[in-house]
């Protein structure tokens, strides 16, 4: 008897491995993937603009990263006593201007030196919807909790979708050839717009993926939506809000993701790396016992030996705090 819908997931014949960079860009579905990996070692890059949801300021975040866009004064405002960018989450929101400035455009610079050596893409989009400022027409990545009549709110075409990504993927080969893509459709609901809207800009984002990715070579579709939605499938899956994955289905998500994607080097080298983190998060009865001493130099020792084998991986704090606890 199955009690959940058997879903096939093939391989991928591009295979991720440890020595690889992953950008991750998109909703807040995507970072939570993007922090397994980046809990895991992996040489991860997420979201330089913070949190974005919809294909317009993706592609326009993607445009602004190969260009190194440097931003200037009037990019900002003030709103509530506090500077902000229409294209930046509150994340880099603050008091002061030129700190705000500063922190994004080194966001920027980061962001298009680490995009030219990478060798993943996951962009995972939220919806369809886009907001545009009425005063100057033009498209925003975050509202900012500005008052509603501020902004024009649009759905965007399937047609719009793909035309924008086609055009930032044209960009990113230019920039970086080698860039493996893979597209996700975030399992939240955004309940904000209604249930049957949220349905209606879900099924327009799948459809243009799925086109993308039949017209470029190395560009994937994972199904992380069809995995939480149509898989698990039960609110058991979701945070108290009944709108965002819980832990338990993200995790689910990414061991589906991990054995899709990554080569069997790097399966492996996780087992060893989530043993050390747990050795780390271990808390001992006696810290002073010959036991937990010589747990901990058994620690150190493992550590060290996966630096031998993997010199890119970085366990500098796992190192010190073994040889410390050590001592």
């Amino acid at each position: 008897m199955e009690f959940i819908l058997p879903f096939q997931i093939d391989p991928s014949p591009h295979k991720i491995s440890y020595d690889q960079k992953i950008f991750f860009l998109g909703s807040c579905f995507t970072e939570e993937i993007g922090n397994n990996f980046k809990n895991l070692k992996f040489d991860v890059l997420q979201n330089p603009n913070g949190i974005l949801y919809d294909p317009v300021s993706i592609s326009s975040s993607l445009s602004s990263y190969i260009e190194n866009k440097q931003f200037a004064d009037d990019d900002l405002f003030l709103h509530d006593e506090i500077w902000h960018s229409w294209q930046h989450h509150s994340a880099f929101s603050g008091l002061d201007k030129d700190t705000v400035l500063k922190n994004i455009n080194q966001s920027q610079s980061h962001a298009n030196s680490f995009l030219k050596t990478t060798s993943w893409l996951v962009i995972t989009l939220g919806t369809s919807f886009h907001y545009l400022l009425k005063d100057k027409n033009e498209p925003v990545a975050n509202c900012h909790k500005a008052p509603a009549n501020y902004f024009d709110k649009r759905l965007i075409s399937i047609d719009d979708i793909y035309s924008r990504l086609s055009t930032a993927i044209k960009k990113l080969r230019l920039y970086n050839p080698g860039i493996n893509i893979i597209f996700t459709i975030s399992p939240v609901r955004h309940v904000r717009d209604g249930v049957t809207e949220n349905n209606r800009s879900k099924a327009r984002l799948i459809e243009a993926v799925h086109s993308i990715v039949e017209h470029n070579n190395n560009v994937f579709y994972f199904p992380a939506y069809e995995l939480v939605i149509d898989v698990l499938r039960d609110y058991r899956f979701y945070k108290s809000d009944m709108v965002h994955a819980n832990e338990i289905a993200v995790n689910y998500v990414f061991e589906i993701f991990c054995n899709t994607y990554l080569n069997d080097a790097a399966k492996e080298l996780i087992i060893e790396l989530k043993s050390l983190v747990n050795a780390m998060n271990h808390r001992p009865f006696q810290k002073e016992s010959v036991a937990h001493k010589n747990f901990l130099k058994k620690q150190l020792e493992i550590a060290r030996k996966i630096i031998a084998a993997n010199p890119t991986i970085n366990l500098t704090k796992e190192i010190d705090y073994f040889s410390c606890n050590d001592r």
